[in-house]
C-alpha cells in the first residue's frame, strides 16, 4: 500500500466532507458507504477500492476526476501525461488516469484504464450519481458492461453510453488487459 497516496485520498475525503458540512454519518447515508469504513480511509487506515470510492465522490457532488484532479491556484488547459493522476485499485488492479486537465470547469472529464483480465468492478445504483452519464470507448481487448439487466460485449472501437447513478458492471472476461477511455459527462451546477 502507498501510504503517501493512502493518506492524501484520505484527507482529501475528509477536507472534502468538512468542507461541504458533512458528518461522518451523513456521508455514510449519502453513499451506502459505512461510518467506521470512511472514517479507517480518512485516517489512511484502509484503502477504498474503485467502487467504495465511486461512491463516497458521488456523494461528494464529484466525479473520480475530479476527485484525484490536484487543486492548482493556476489552471492550465494542457494537462501532461507524466503530471496526469494515475490511481490503481487495490482490489482489482486496475489502473485508472485522469487525462483532463484539473480546474478547467468542464463539465466533461476523460479518463483512461487499463483494466486487468479476468477483473470484475461492480458499482451499485447511487441516487447521487443520477445525472451523470458516461461513454466508454474500447480500444484494446474486450469488455462485458452490464447495465441493469442488459449485458453488453464491447470489442475494440466499440463505444457504450450510460447513465452513471442506475449501477453497472465492468468486467474484463479476456485473457489480456482491456484499455479503453471513459468520458464522463456531469450536469453543470
Amino acid at each position: 500500500m502507498d501510504l503517501d497516496l493512502e493518506s492524501a485520498i484520505g484527507a482529501r475525503i475528509r477536507q472534502l466532507r468538512i468542507a461541504r458540512g458533512l458528518t461522518l454519518d451523513e456521508l455514510a447515508t449519502a453513499s451506502a458507504v459505512s461510518r467506521a469504513m470512511i472514517s479507517r480511509i480518512e485516517r489512511a487506515e484502509a484503502s477504498p477500492t474503485a467502487s467504495l470510492l465511486a461512491r463516497l465522490c458521488a456523494a461528494l457532488g464529484l466525479s473520480l476526476s475530479a476527485f484525484f484532479a490536484e487543486e492548482e491556484k493556476e489552471v492550465s488547459p494542457l494537462a501532461r501525461r507524466n503530471d496526469q493522476p494515475v490511481w490503481r485499485d487495490p482490489e482489482t488492479g486496475y489502473v485508472r488516469r485522469a487525462v483532463s486537465p484539473a480546474g478547467t470547469q468542464s463539465p466533461v472529464d476523460l479518463v483512461e484504464v487499463s483494466f486487468p483480465a479476468g477483473a470484475r468492478v461492480s458499482f451499485p445504483p447511487n441516487t447521487a450519481s443520477r445525472g451523470m452519464s458516461q461513454h466508454v470507448w474500447l480500444f484494446e481487448g474486450e469488455m462485458e458492461m452490464t447495465v441493469g439487466e442488459t449485458v453488453h460485449h464491447l470489442m475494440p472501437g466499440d463505444c457504450l453510453f450510460m447513465g452513471i447513478g442506475d449501477g453497472h458492471v465492468f468486467y474484463n472476461p479476456g485473457d489480456k488487459p482491456a484499455r479503453y477511455c471513459v468520458v464522463l459527462d456531469r450536469p453543470r451546477s
